[in-house]
């Protein structure tokens, strides 16, 4: 679905204790998860503002996104 949200809290409610707790003590996934909301931000805008791009680099930014939620996905199950 175009334009949806797909922040951490909101896709993962229940690891939100986790989440906000790891955002304050751990820098790297901090950094990771600012990335990853400046992503889905990125991405969202393009899709509801209907703004021309390139099929490659809305499908390069989808990626580096899921890529991204697997990696913090994976942190914040394991603490």
């Amino acid at each position: 679905m175009l334009g949806e949200n797909h922040a951490l809290l909101v896709d993962f409610p229940e690891y939100q204790d986790k989440i906000k707790s790891l955002t304050a003590s751990d820098a790297e996934f901090a950094t990771d998860a600012k990335r990853y909301h400046d992503l889905d931000t990125e991405i969202r805008k393009l899709e509801l503002q209907n703004t021309p791009t390139s099929d490659e680099f809305i499908e390069k930014a989808k990626l580096d996104r899921l890529v991204l939620k697997d990696k913090l996905y994976e942190q914040f199950t394991q603490a």
